[in-house]
């Protein structure tokens, strides 16, 4: 099973039995490639986002865009309200925090999140395999916030994605406060992740992956 990091807060995770499942994909002004394959399933976080997109994809492709359990035959997922600031989405709007889960693996990604969630939705996220968290601030949590929220969850790992990279132009933060907020951090050189390789029984532990070459 493999997490790719397409920038900014797009992943694809790939099941064994090679379905994809896009996470919150981009127009072309962040500067990163929306050349995204084919998948089988699109969820969205959030409700800034080109429709358009979606013109590359065919109406069996499901769009998933709302709270509560789904399960897909080929993973389980289920969103949870929350919001893009620390209004009560007064300033930005609600967000929906996403979980996918297969038979040995659990994924956690935080959309557009821009506050510490409710104690009952922490409740649901402890102790997930993998967080999928945006740390650039401005518009979401910051590093520090992101910090303070991945001891909450106590994830197995954490990925952390919308940040200031030298591919965007965006006005975020670099992943520095986050890093050094952080314990057990490892850089890979790819933006590809495979979670057969990973030690679920570990502590937590931090993974930055390097932002997509093309």
């Amino acid at each position: 099973m493999q997490i790719i990091w397409y920038g900014h807060s797009c992943f694809i995770i790939k099941t064994p039995t090679g379905k994809r499942i896009l996470i919150d994909p981009f127009n072309d002004n962040l500067g990163y490639d929306n050349n995204f394959p084919k998948c089988d399933l699109i969820t969205l976080s959030h409700n800034h986002f080109n429709r358009l997109l979606l013109n590359n994809y065919n109406n069996l492709t499901k769009v998933i865009n709302e709270i509560g359990a789904i399960d897909m035959n080929f993973i389980k997922l289920e969103g949870f309200n929350s919001f893009h600031d620390k209004c009560n989405g007064l300033k930005r709007g609600s967000n929906i925090i996403y979980t996918f889960r297969t038979d040995k693996y659990s994924i956690c990604h935080l959309g557009h999140l821009g506050h510490i969630p409710s104690s009952l939705t922490l409740e649901k996220l402890r102790n997930i395999d993998i967080l999928l968290i945006p740390i650039g601030g401005h518009f979401t949590l910051n590093g520090f916030e992101a910090a303070k929220l991945c001891k909450l969850i106590s994830p197995k790992y954490i990925i952390p994605m919308q940040y200031k990279t030298n591919k965007t132009s965006l006005y975020l933060d670099d992943p520095k406060n986050f890093i050094i907020s952080m314990k057990h951090i490892k850089k890979i050189k790819s933006n590809i992740l495979d979670i057969s390789t990973l030690d679920l029984n570990c502590g937590s532990q931090c993974i930055l992956l390097t932002p997509p070459s093309s």
